[in-house]
């Protein structure tokens, strides 16, 4: 590790600064397109490093692209900054406590808190490595707003953003240390809106069209539907409009919010076209007028086994965080009070040796074979970057074994050094990973050959259509 051992001196000397970074956007906890303030203090720290800033692109005023150096290759790093509603939590704390700090109700449910701050902070090291060493090369640091349900990098991806990319680099706090190495599904999001007719529901019910009855008649059609669905398909769905409070009147408007999951684009489009085929018939058994609005899209991940294979020599290389005995007490706390046996071992389970001997923190490498991908039933908009470029990521351990993502416990252990060791790990990962790419020119061409055969001819096509707004201008 000779030649990467100034990048990771870099980031070791800087840590705390980025520490504290990922405090601030902890405490912020800002929701889809509304991380104004993450999305600021990204860039107020990336312009006084140097970078060379572009805001609001895309047209979405929390999106920048932040870059370094000039010249090829170019690497991209991609960063997150939002928060999941709902999830308020104090710090540390062993109950489900609304937190004190934040007063938006949201919470880190997903640690992106730390996930662009370890991807600003690799960003950072390779810039002082291309200015140490002269060599050319660009490095991008990519604001990606909006990952939590609102698809933000397909969005970005659709204005042509990572277009002249020769790869690109990311991370996932989680609970092991290793490649991610899983397939996530493509996915569709759109509501559905029903209009009926408001009547008296005593004296009149004759003349009342109920828009509710369409919602639930829609949701008794769809849940017809899962057996007939792919294995791997997942549909979900939220009541967001019941048609107000008052049982007496015919509900006259409601609305459901639903998410389509298979493991392609082309499979997803196609189950949320029988979607929007039961609609269209709870709308024809009530007498209701429906509007369907496309809300968001996301590509299924195009796996690279020659830069998780960088990633992973990496990971090991540098090797797992030293927890020390009161970090693993912590950890082992946070196990036996609020998770379940049935937690430990569903995260357990596909990586073997922790499944044979859980400790309370992964302290080791998961191994990584290329070709052995698995099945992730969950979608990321990194699905969109990975169809245009050579794109890989990988997970470092910031939480206890066996935490579920997007619960309250994952929040409250946000702010612990188990998610800020983590969190250099995954700093230390990236930037070494960045700076191989650029010594050594050659992956890159295997890379974006394996691109190509995986891809086996297809383009990328963006699956969100160009005449979809983006939801906040709604």
């Amino acid at each position: 590790m000779t030649a990467f051992a100034p990048a990771l001196d870099f980031v070791e000397r800087h840590s705390p600064r980025f520490t504290a970074m990922s405090d601030q956007i902890w405490n912020l906890a800002e929701l889809r397109y509304e991380e104004f303030a993450s999305a600021q203090l990204h860039i107020d720290m990336l312009e006084a490093a140097g970078f060379r800033i572009t805001r609001g692109v895309a047209d979405i005023p929390t999106a920048f692209v932040a870059e370094a150096g000039s010249g090829g290759p170019v690497i991209g790093i991609l960063g997150e900054y939002d928060a999941l509603s709902g999830l308020s939590q104090e710090a540390g704390v062993m109950t489900c406590t609304p937190s004190s700090e934040i007063a938006n109700g949201n919470g880190h449910g997903c640690g992106h808190h730390l996930l662009g701050t370890a991807a600003h902070l690799a960003a950072a090291a390779v810039k002082d490595h291309l200015e140490r060493t002269g060599r050319s090369g660009t490095v991008r640091f990519y604001g990606c707003p909006a990952e939590e349900g609102g698809s933000g990098k397909t969005f970005m991806a659709r204005a042509g953003l990572f277009d002249d990319l020769d790869a690109a680099l990311s991370w996932h706090p989680g609970v092991h240390n290793g490649v991610f190495s899983g397939e996530t599904l493509a996915n569709i999001q759109a509501y559905f809106r029903f209009r009926g007719k408001a009547s008296h529901a005593a004296s009149s019910p004759h003349l009342g069209r109920s828009a509710l009855d369409a919602v639930e008649l829609m949701n008794v059609g769809v849940n017809y539907m899962r057996e007939h669905m792919l294995p791997d398909a997942r549909v979900h769905y939220a009541v967001t409009n019941t048609g107000g409070l008052s049982p007496n009147v015919v509900q006259a408007n409601a609305e459901v919010l639903y998410l389509v999951r298979a493991p392609r684009n082309s499979q997803a489009a196609e189950l949320f076209e029988r979607v929007k085929n039961v609609a269209q018939g709870a709308a024809l058994m009530t007498d209701c007028q429906i509007e369907v609005v496309f809300d968001k899209a996301c590509s299924n991940l195009v796996q690279n086994s020659v830069l998780n294979q960088l990633v992973h020599k990496h990971l090991q290389a540098i090797g797992a965080p030293a927890f020390n005995a009161d970090e693993m007490a912590l950890a082992a706390e946070f196990q036996k009070q609020t998770l379940t046996p049935e937690d430990i071992e569903g995260a357990g389970r596909s990586l073997g040796q922790a499944w044979r001997a859980p400790k309370p923190l992964f302290d080791h490498i998961d191994p990584y074979t290329p070709g052995s991908e698995r099945k992730l039933h969950g979608s990321t908009d990194v699905g969109d970057v990975s169809w245009i470029t050579p794109t890989a990521q990988c997970f470092t351990a910031c939480y206890a074994f066996g935490t579920p993502f997007h619960s309250w416990q994952l929040v409250s252990q946000g702010k612990s050094s188990l998610a800020h060791k983590g969190m250099l790990l995954a700093a230390k990962t990236l930037a070494a990973s960045a700076i191989e790419l650029f010594n050594q020119p050659n992956l890159l061409s295997q890379a974006k050959a394996e691109l190509l055969e995986r891809r086996a001819g297809r383009p990328y096509a963006c699956p969100i259509p160009d005449d979809v707004v983006l939801p906040f201008r709604r």
